[in-house]
């Protein structure tokens, strides 16, 4: 039977304008811009139906024009929404990113309150269809409860996304909540875990989220490649050479590969590998998702 994933979490319409020089400040600077469809979440379930797996997105969009067009785009990409919502008089979420000549974020604005909307009560009405699910995948973007009802509810491998420095926290609170926190696997950037755990390398940031409960670890270096720990090994993974155009969705990506890669049968930490081919994928790509990741990571 064909692999079925469940991701839960933000939807966007994404700006994303590259610099085609130095950055000047408080200044108007030459570039260009590029409108696309983005969402931690709904990245992460764009990638896995281009490499083949049956996906549902639960999210919540809009009733602006953004939300239809993100409705449209996601059912054009054969990713399933019965199970997420349309809010007819709330704003739909929108990503705005500033990147350096390079590709590399300089700055960004995410408005995902939209996605707050999903509360443990929104998920305990989709039970039932979440867990005969394979896996579940959740970004950060859903309220701190909202994560905790899956860590406490959740029947399969439950994946989470920090997303950012700040919503990471949401994580990490609802771990010390729960009486018997359940989370396979959270990636993390290493600037999101040394902020979660208050640590001071990735070494000691991920025994820590160990200790809370988390079963696997991965903490994205960027161009210094993965670190990734269970309890039984670590092991820290190069990044893989290319030509970096655009930073935006490569972490979603990462994820997304590791995420495949359990769908295959691979096991930690060779999962890290994938996700190091993803997100190179994305990294070569002006898109957050490349269109053409499955010829690459298959």
């Amino acid at each position: 039977m064909e692999t079925l994933i469940s991701v839960i979490g933000g939807s966007n319409v994404d700006l994303s304008a590259t610099l085609s020089d130095a950055f000047i400040a408080a200044d108007s600077n030459p570039g260009h811009v590029e409108i696309g469809y983005g969402g931690v979440a709904r990245n992460i379930a764009h990638n896995l139906s281009l490499l083949g797996a049956r996906v549902q997105l639960l999210s919540i969009f809009g009733g602006d024009l953004f939300g239809g067009l993100l409705q449209d785009y996601c059912k054009q990409q054969g990713i399933d929404l019965h199970l997420s919502d349309k809010a007819p008089d709330a704003r739909s979420g929108v990503y705005l990113c500033i990147n350096n000549h390079g590709g590399e974020m300089i700055a960004a604005v995410a408005d995902t309150e939209i996605i707050r909307t999903i509360t443990p009560e929104w998920l305990e009405k989709r039970a039932g269809e979440l867990n005969i699910s394979d896996y579940i995948v959740a970004d950060t973007n859903i309220s701190e409860d909202a994560i905790r009802w899956l860590m406490e509810n959740s029947t399969v491998p439950l994946f989470i996304d920090g997303v950012s420095s700040t919503k990471a926290h949401r994580v990490v609170n609802a771990l010390h909540k729960c009486k018997l926190p359940y989370l396979h696997s959270l990636k993390l950037n290493l600037k999101e875990a040394l902020a979660v755990t208050e640590t001071s390398t990735y070494g000691e940031a991920a025994q820590q989220l160990l200790n809370m409960g988390v079963q696997h670890v991965y903490i994205t270096l960027g161009s210094e490649g993965v670190y990734c720990r269970n309890a039984a090994e670590e092991w820290l993974f190069p990044a893989l050479p290319g030509e970096v155009v655009n930073t935006t969705g490569a972490g979603d990506a990462f994820l997304a590969g590791v995420v495949y890669a359990y769908t295959k049968g691979i096991g930690f930490p060779q999962t890290a590998q994938y996700g190091l081919m993803a997100a190179r994928a994305t990294l070569m790509s002006p898109k957050a998702v490349n269109p053409n990741i499955a010829n690459i990571l298959l």
